[in-house]
């Protein structure tokens, strides 16, 4: 396994949305000029933490997560706005933290780590495409969690559009992209959302 991880830096927003609530209506957003078909994806992944929650003390999440395109061990750091720095490493052997990441995580916590939540998703990807290429992905995701502290399971249903490589550089035009997104989801009965990440939302945050 390659020590060097790949990096990503997302710039998404969420939004809840009932197990009734139509898709939105994408035409009005800002050079969007078709939007693909939906890709189903069944994502399965294992969250960890120290007993003392040391990893989101210091904003990161570290997880395991099998299904859909980009499966693997991931380290996400402290949310920058709307964005936030993922790093990405193969799956490997089943269970077992990488050597790669555990060197990293040191520099948080030397602490055991546990499993503290488990999260099923089933997803469908939507591409939101610009002449030039991708703008953004939106997902429509059927979320289960499981608490696995207490035990306790939790079920809703969310919704997140991430630029794409084809997405404006611009700060000016990326706030007006994701205020017309906003517009779409709010007029198809999508509200705000309740929490600022999933695993937030399966250990009752």
């Amino acid at each position: 396994m390659t020590a060097e991880p790949q990096r990503t830096f997302e710039i998404e927003r969420k939004y809840d949305a009932d197990a009734d609530t139509v898709l939105p209506d994408w035409s009005g957003i800002p050079g969007v000029v078709a939007v693909s078909d939906g890709e189903p994806r069944e994502l399965d992944a294992r969250y960890f933490d120290t007993a003392d929650a040391a990893l989101a003390r210091h904003g990161i999440a570290l997880r395991r997560r099998t299904g859909g395109p980009d499966a693997g061990w991931h380290v996400k750091g402290p949310r920058q706005g709307d964005g936030r720095l993922e790093l990405g490493w193969p799956l490997g052997e089943a269970d077992r933290l990488p050597d790669a990441i555990a060197e990293m995580v040191a520099q948080w916590t030397d602490a055991e780590l546990h499993p503290i939540a488990r999260i099923e998703n089933s997803r469908t990807a939507f591409h939101l495409r610009a002449t030039e290429g991708v703008i953004a992905e939106f997902v429509d995701d059927h979320v289960r969690a499981t608490d696995l502290r207490t035990g306790i399971r939790r079920e809703w249903r969310e919704w997140e559009m991430e630029l794409g490589p084809a997405a404006p550089a611009d700060p000016a035009e990326q706030i007006a992209f994701f205020a017309a997104v906003e517009a779409a989801v709010l007029a198809a009965g999508g509200r705000e959302p309740s929490s600022g990440s999933k695993l937030a939302r399966a250990l009752g945050f």
